[in-house]
């Protein structure tokens, strides 16, 4: 038995404390948003009279082609999280976009349906030429600017503050931070630093997929303060301590072995936990697997946990007709109750174990797709803290990722990159893991 850890992360900066907006009382998410409750609704012509409805912040999310999926998902599932009601924009002529690793992602309106709508936060993800597309939308740059001008909030994440902000003269006299190899052209429109998330003013920037989640944290800190962002961050299972190593606990070590490249299949489902199964997804085509995104359900098009739209590249009975290296399952209840009914992928799971070949799961689905059926049959897993009390056995379920022979499992959206990065590692080494994980700022470059 062993334990393995990557090196460590910096922590991140953000000068002001004190919200940019009021927030009366801080809400218990787990009581007043349970798992079973249904998605906030992401884009709505109406506003609902209830008193959620009310509190909540408006945030705009816009996206193009080559958008970083990480940055556009982690943000607007986190953002939901919290309450907010996040439309998500195309700045392209239709809803659906490409963004970069292949992820596709269904907007809820076009950029011109929301130019006079008014919104609390406006946050710019990166990715190229994502971060481009949306510099030369003349629509969103005068939102942006507006938003600027009237003092409300306005974010942008990785190649965004640099392309995008800095471009629009929007960040002058200001401190602001973006993805390494776009410094020097941010240097010129802003004091450039490297924290990993800097906020100056009305103004939040970060640097990278690997800070993305920090970043959203602390939208949510600068919308709602800091009360509601750590009872935000507490059921994501954020890393509370961005100095330390995190872990990898590995049992019964194996090798995990591939011809050319691992073939992988991340199945998905109403209800699958957005930000899992991208990070899952974009990490490991990163890493150069080939990675098949399959539909559990009857459309190639799912509506995840926080009512992000995703599109699979093909439906699971054809994705059946395939061998696997590697079976990985993201969690969300929905879409952890669809894989657990699914005779189709039962069946694979079991001949995956029967065979010795490597399956795995995050969340919700190691409790509820693998305990039931018996793929944890003799093995160590990990799961949600709240499903934990599933497990026949929870002698290890304190680590966030936990390798057993050809079992991995994790527990949550803010254990995923650090899920996909053990992947990773089995199937390609540590150093290429650790590469990886520097190129994407989860850890430091």
């Amino acid at each position: 038995m062993s334990t393995r850890h990557l090196t460590s992360l910096s922590p991140f900066t953000t000068l002001s404390k004190q919200p940019l907006f009021p927030f009366p009382t801080s809400l218990n998410l787990f009581s007043r948003f349970p798992l079973s409750s249904p998605n906030y609704s992401s884009f709505s012509a109406s506003v609902s009279a209830s008193s959620m409805a009310s509190e909540a912040k408006k945030v705009l999310v816009p996206i193009a082609n080559g958008t970083e999926p990480m940055e556009a998902v982690i943000t607007i599932d986190v953002l939901r999280r919290a309450g907010a009601e996040v439309t998500v924009a195309s700045v392209e002529k239709g809803l659906q976009v490409d963004a970069c690793h292949s992820v596709k992602i269904v907007a809820d309106a076009l950029i011109n349906d929301c130019s006079q709508m008014v919104f609390d936060l406006i946050s710019l993800p990166g990715g190229m030429p994502g971060a481009s597309t949306l510099k030369d939308s003349a629509t969103l740059k005068s939102m942006v600017e507006k938003q600027a001008a009237e003092g409300r909030l306005h974010a942008a994440i990785c190649a965004a503050p640099a392309v995008a902000l800095g471009s629009w003269g929007l960040l002058k006299g200001l401190k602001a931070t973006c993805y390494p190899s776009f410094m020097e052209q941010l240097s010129s429109s802003a004091t450039a630093v490297e924290s990993r998330v800097q906020q100056d003013g009305t103004v939040v920037t970060s640097r990278g997929p690997g800070t993305a989640m920090e970043y959203s944290v602390t939208l949510v800190e600068q919308l709602y303060g800091k009360e509601k962002a750590d009872g935000v961050a507490g059921p994501l299972i954020t890393r509370s301590n961005h100095e330390d190593e995190y872990l990898i606990r590995e049992l019964n070590s194996m090798q995990w072995t591939f011809i050319d490249c691992p073939q992988i299949l991340v199945p998905i489902a109403d209800g699958s936990e957005e930000m899992e199964a991208v990070i899952i997804i974009d990490v490991l085509r990163r890493a150069k697997a080939k990675v098949v995104v399959a539909s559990v359900g009857e459309k190639l098009e799912i509506l995840a946990s926080r009512n992000v739209k995703l599109v699979a590249d093909m439906h699971l009975d054809d994705a059946a007709q395939s061998s696997y290296d590697l079976i990985v399952l993201p969690g969300g209840l929905g879409g952890a109750q669809a894989f657990a009914a699914s005779e189709k992928l039962v069946e694979m799971l079991k001949k995956q174990r029967e065979s010795n070949k490597p399956y795995g799961a995050i969340c919700a689905s190691p409790a509820l797709v693998f305990e039931p059926h018996g793929l944890l049959k003799g093995k160590k897993a990990t799961a949600f803290p709240a499903m934990c009390n599933k497990l026949s056995d929870p002698s290890e379920i304190e680590n966030r990722v936990v390798v057993d022979g050809n079992l991995i499992t994790s527990r949550g959206p803010g254990t995923s990159m650090e899920f996909a990065l053990a992947i990773v590692e089995k199937f390609f080494g540590r150093q290429k893991a650790i590469e990886l994980a520097k190129v994407m700022l989860f850890v430091n470059p």
